[in-house]
C-alpha cells in the first residue's frame, strides 16, 4: 500500500466508522439460420430482436440508490421496474450488438460481470464484452445497494444480494427474450426537438464554456430527442428513444419504488397506447426504451427546486415529464424517417482513468496534461439542490467551512500528496475515494455502431457541452453527421460526472462529482477518438485491465435479513383490516388495508402483489395491477412482524362505472422459514 494510500486510510476509516455503525454482514432458434432462411425473402438488412423482463428489488427496508439519503428506505411500490433488451443483427456479416435500457439507477460494473457470465453460460461467445451496451434510466427511486464498490453502499446501509439478483436476471431474461424474438425487421431514425422538458441546473458553470459552444444550445439545454423505429411488415413494433434529461421527478422524500418519468415514458406508450399487459405478454407486440444521453446537467424540475416543475406534485410531475418524452418519441413515427443502412459494429476498451496521459490535441489549452486518483469534493458531499439529495453529512460545508475533521483529513492528505490537491484544484477534496478504493477507476468506454447511428458509451452523467464534445470528436473521425452521434450516459459502469475542463473550474456540484480532475473529459474524448479510429479502419481493440473481482468482498445489510412473519393471535394474513367504502365517484382515491407479510419474501418478479379486478358478469377482470401508474403497495412493518399492506388505486373520469375489489397477493415466513403464498380480497365496491 503506497504512503498515501496508508495515511488516507487509517484516517477515513476513523470517520467513516464514526457515521456509519457496522452493518451484518423453449429452445432457441439459432438467429444465424433463421436469418439464412429468410434472407431471400425479404429485403431488410437486420434481423431485430425485442425483450421486456422484470428488475424490481426490495420494496420494503432497502435504502434506495440515487440522492444519497441514508433515510430514504424503500416502503412500497408505484410502478415496477423493468429492463428492455433490443438486438440488432446485420444478416451480411452475422455481426450483432445488444442494447439494453433498465429502469435502474446505475449499471455498476458488478451488473455488468455478473449478466455476462450468465449470458457466456447461455450462448457461448455469442454475447460478451464487446457487443453488449447495459445502460440505465438514472431513476432516483429504486432500491440500491447491488453495486460491489462500496462508496455506493453506505447510504443503503449495505449490501442487499436480492436486489442484486433481480436486476440481473432481469437484464438476462430481458436480453435472451430478444434473442428469441429475432426476425427481420427495417429500421429508421429520425429527430426532434423538445424543449419544454428539462433545465439546466448548472448555468453559471455552463457559462464558463466558449462562445462557440454555448450557441448549439442558446437555452442551456439539449433539445434533441431521438428515435430509432423497428418496423415489421410495415408495423412499428418497437422504438429507442435517446434524450437527456435526469429521472429526478421523485424527490428525496419519496420511498415507493418507481422507474420515473423515463419508466413512464415506456409504460404509457407500451401499456396505455399500445394495451401491453406485462403479466400475461411476456413477448408483447410493442417495447419502447427510452434511454439518456448527456444529461449530467440536466433537470426535469424545471423550476429549478425538487419537485417543483411544471406542478409541485411529485406524481404529476413524473407522469407529465414522461408524457411529454412520450409525444417527441411518438411524433417521429408519423414518418418513417431516415432508413437505417449500412454496417453492424462495436468496440470497448478499460481504461484506467485515474492515470492518463491527455495529448494537447484534446486540451482546451493545447498543452499536455495528466488526470489523477479519483476524488469528490464539498459540492459532492452537499449533494444537488436543483434534484435534491443527501450527501455525506460529516463532510458538508457550514459557511465555506469543512467540519474540523474532515479538514484535519484534507490537510493530511495534501501533505502527503501535493500533485493530489493540483490536479484536483480547485475542487477541494474530502473525500479521496480512488486511493480508498472505494469507486471504479479502470472503467470501460464502448463505441457502438447501428447503421448511421453512433452510440459513445460513457460510464457517467455527461453534461451537454461535454457531450457535445464527444460527439464532435467522434463524429469527425467516422465521417458522421453530429445529429447521428449520440452520448449514451450511464452505460456499463458508474464514475459520477463529466464536465468541460471551464465548467470544472466552477466546483458546483457537478464539477465537485467529477472523479479524475479538470481533465477527465479530455482523456475520455482522447479514448473515444481511439476507439472511432479503430472502427473506422477495421481493426480490433485490446480489452484492457479490468478491476479485481469483488463479489466475496460484500458486507450484506441486517435491514433485509429474513425474519418470520407474526400476526396477531385471531388475525390472519390477507385479512382486511381496512374496508373500502362502498360507493366512489369516479377520481375519488380507494384504499383498502390487509394483514400482511413482507414483500422482500417474494419479490413476485413477472407478477405482482396486487390486482384491481371489475365484475364482468359471473367473472372477475384485472384492471390494474402493481405495475400501473394508477395504483400504489405501501407495506409498513411492525415489532414481531406484524405487517400492513395498503393498497390504493386512483381512479379517473376514464374509469367505467360498475362493481370492483382489491386483491393482496402476500407470501407469509414461518418461524422455521418456509414461505406460504397467501391471498386477500376486499369486498366490493362501486364506481359511479
Amino acid at each position: 500500500m503506497r504512503p498515501l494510500r496508508r495515511l488516507i486510510a487509517g484516517l477515513v476509516i476513523l470517520v467513516v466508522a464514526s457515521v456509519f455503525a457496522p452493518v451484518v454482514s423453449g429452445p432457441v432458434v439459432d438467429p444465424a439460420r433463421a436469418g439464412a432462411a429468410v434472407q431471400s425473402a425479404s429485403g431488410t438488412p437486420y434481423l431485430v430482436g425485442r425483450g421486456i423482463a422484470d428488475v424490481t428489488g426490495q420494496s420494503a427496508n432497502n435504502g434506495m440508490m440515487g440522492y444519497g439519503d441514508i433515510t430514504q428506505i424503500s416502503s412500497g411500490l408505484h410502478m415496477r421496474q423493468r429492463s428492455r433488451a433490443f438486438i440488432v443483427v446485420d444478416r451480411g456479416t452475422g455481426r450483432r450488438v445488444v442494447h439494453v435500457v433498465a429502469d435502474i439507477g446505475m449499471v455498476f460494473q458488478s451488473v455488468r460481470d455478473a449478466v455476462l457470465a450468465r449470458l457466456r453460460d447461455r450462448y457461448g461467445a455469442t454475447y460478451g464484452e464487446t457487443n453488449v451496451m447495459l445502460t440505465a434510466t438514472h431513476t432516483h427511486a429504486g432500491p440500491g445497494g447491488f453495486s460491489h464498490h462500496q462508496l455506493y453502499n453506505l447510504t443503503t446501509a449495505g449490501y442487499h444480494a436480492k436486489t442484486f439478483d433481480a436486476i440481473v436476471a432481469g437484464i438476462v431474461s430481458s436480453i435472451a427474450r430478444a434473442h428469441a424474438d429475432l426476425a427481420p425487421s427495417a429500421l429508421s431514425l429520425r429527430s426532434t426537438r423538445l424543449t419544454n422538458s428539462s433545465v439546466n441546473r448548472a448555468r453559471s458553470a455552463f457559462n464558463r464554456n466558449p462562445a462557440a459552444d454555448r450557441a448549439v444550445f442558446p437555452d442551456a439545454i439539449d433539445s434533441q430527442s431521438t428515435t430509432m423505429q423497428v418496423r415489421r411488415n410495415g408495423g412499428l413494433v418497437g422504438a429507442i428513444n435517446w434524450f437527456p434529461v435526469h429521472a429526478t421527478s421523485m424527490s428525496t422524500h419519496n420511498t415507493l419504488i418507481s422507474p420515473d418519468n423515463k419508466g413512464y415514458a415506456e409504460y404509457h406508450w407500451e401499456r396505455e397506447v399500445r394495451g401491453v399487459d406485462y403479466l400475461r405478454h411476456t413477448d408483447p407486440a410493442f417495447i419502447a426504451s427510452f434511454a439518456q444521453t448527456n444529461a449530467g446537467d440536466m433537470s426535469p424540475n424545471l423550476n429549478l427546486h425538487p419537485t417543483d416543475g411544471p406542478t409541485t406534485n411529485e406524481f404529476s410531475n413524473t407522469r407529465i415529464l414522461g408524457t411529454r418524452q412520450f409525444a417527441a418519441a411518438r411524433s417521429t413515427t408519423d414518418t418513417s424517417g431516415t432508413v437505417v443502412a449500412g454496417g453492424v459494429d462495436s468496440r470497448i476498451i478499460y481504461v484506467d482513468m485515474s492515470d492518463v496521459t491527455v495529448s494537447g490535441k484534446y486540451t482546451p489549452d493545447g498543452q499536455q496534461h495528466r488526470t489523477c486518483s479519483a476524488g469528490l469534493g464539498v459540492g459532492f458531499t452537499g449533494g444537488s439542490t436543483e434534484d435534491g439529495g443527501g450527501g455525506l453529512p460529516l463532510f458538508e460545508e457550514n459557511d465555506g467551512l469543512l467540519n474540523p475533521v474532515a479538514d484535519l483529513l484534507m490537510s493530511a492528505v495534501y501533505t502527503v500528496s501535493p500533485a493530489f490537491k493540483a490536479c484536483q484544484a480547485p475542487k477541494r477534496i474530502p473525500l479521496p475515494v480512488g486511493d480508498l478504493d472505494l469507486v471504479q477507476q479502470k472503467l470501460p468506454v464502448q463505441l457502438m455502431r447501428i447503421g448511421q447511428l453512433y452510440l459513445i458509451g460513457i460510464p457517467g452523467e455527461v453534461t451537454i457541452v461535454s457531450g457535445l464534445r464527444l460527439r464532435r470528436t467522434v463524429a469527425a473521425i467516422v465521417g458522421a453527421p453530429i445529429k447521428n452521434v449520440l452520448v449514451q450516459g450511464y452505460a456499463n459502469a458508474y464514475a459520477h460526472y463529466v464536465t468541460t475542463p471551464e465548467e470544472y473550474t466552477a466546483d458546483q456540484y457537478e464539477g465537485s462529482s467529477t472523479l479524475f480532475g479538470r481533465w477527465e473529459l479530455p482523456a475520455f474524448m482522447q479514448v473515444a477518438a481511439g476507439l472511432a479510429t479503430a472502427m473506422r479502419d477495421r481493426r480490433p481493440v485490446a480489452l484492457g485491465a479490468k478491476e479485481r473481482d469483488r463479489s466475496r468482498e460484500q458486507i450484506r445489510s441486517p435491514l433485509t435479513l429474513p425474519a418470520p412473519d407474526v400476526l396477531p393471535l385471531g388475525r390472519r394474513f390477507g385479512q382486511v383490516t381496512l374496508a373500502p367504502e362502498r360507493t366512489y365517484r369516479r377520481g375519488k382515491l380507494v384504499m383498502v388495508g390487509f394483514a400482511g407479510a413482507n414483500p422482500n419474501n417474494n419479490l413476485r418478479l413477472g407478477g405482482s402483489y396486487l390486482a384491481v379486478e371489475r365484475r364482468n358478469g359471473d367473472r372477475w377482470i384485472r384492471v390494474a395491477d402493481d405495475g400501473d401508474f394508477s395504483t400504489r403497495f405501501v407495506w409498513k412493518g411492525f415489532p414481531l412482524g406484524n405487517g400492513q399492506a395498503t393498497i390504493a388505486w386512483r381512479t379517473d373520469a376514464r374509469t367505467p362505472p360498475g362493481t370492483y375489489r382489491i386483491r393482496y397477493f402476500g407470501d407469509a415466513r414461518g418461524l422455521g422459514g418456509a414461505v406460504t403464498p397467501f391471498t386477500g380480497t376486499s369486498p366490493g365496491f362501486v364506481i359511479q
